[in-house]
């Protein structure tokens, strides 16, 4: 019998992301992996219901999602959703694992709740940055596209353009920016300022990042 993996729509206020694309859904079935999709989980991510149908992905309301499938994938677990999340404990079973972000160092609470229902927690923040979990390593990635997004963010809310300029009627000065941070995303963040034009400083409190964001820097 297939495993089946369960795709619930996101019920934190704003969220926009989905845990699994169609084009997932794909990889997942030749893996002999069955999905369900709740209705509208990928509207808001710009996948419309008919793009999981088309590959042949189930569509399920909430309810029959979570009690048909073993393996549940959600952006946001209990712990990073607390408050409309306890909907889904009344949910969940024994024997069932629940596989993404849940802020597990910090939601003790909401982490003894789950405990509770009997089902397993996978914490991505947990995966560690190995060469053999890269391709688990979700956090690094949403890190990556959150300092991209924000300097984008700030390019547009900025009264200027990043870039020096030389016009007709004079030189404009490049912008300046002031990365606070050199983890990943704030290595994307300077990477991306930099490509926009601006002059870019950056402070981190660690001593390790020194060398990493000048190795980053000479890639650049």
């Amino acid at each position: 019998m297939a495993a089946i993996l369960g795709c619930p729509r996101e019920t934190f206020p704003g969220e926009r992301r989905v845990a699994v694309t169609p084009r997932q859904c794909e990889a997942l079935r030749k893996a002999g992996v069955e999905v369900l999709v709740e209705s509208g989980a990928g509207v808001e991510a710009g996948y419309p219901d008919e793009a999981y149908s088309s590959r042949n992905v189930r569509l399920a309301d909430r309810a029959a999602l979570f009690a048909e499938a073993q393996l549940i994938a959600q952006v946001r677990c209990l712990g990073a959703n607390p408050d409309t999340g306890r909907s889904d404990l009344s949910l969940l079973r024994p024997g069932q694992a629940l596989i993404g972000f849940g802020e597990p160092l910090t939601a003790a609470a909401e982490c003894s709740d789950l405990a509770k229902t009997g089902a397993s927690f996978f914490a991505l923040e947990l995966v560690p940055r190995i060469t053999r979990a890269q391709g688990m390593d979700a956090l690094s990635a949403m890190a990556t596209i959150a300092g991209y997004r924000s300097v984008l963010l700030a390019a547009t809310h900025l009264p200027k353009m990043f870039p020096m300029l030389m016009t007709a009627a004079g030189t404009i000065a490049p912008a300046k920016v002031f990365v606070l941070g050199a983890g990943v995303a704030g290595l994307q963040a300077i990477a991306t300022a930099r490509r926009l034009g601006a002059v870019v400083c950056a402070y981190d409190v660690r001593p390790a990042v020194r060398s990493r964001s000048k190795a980053w820097a000479r890639n650049l």
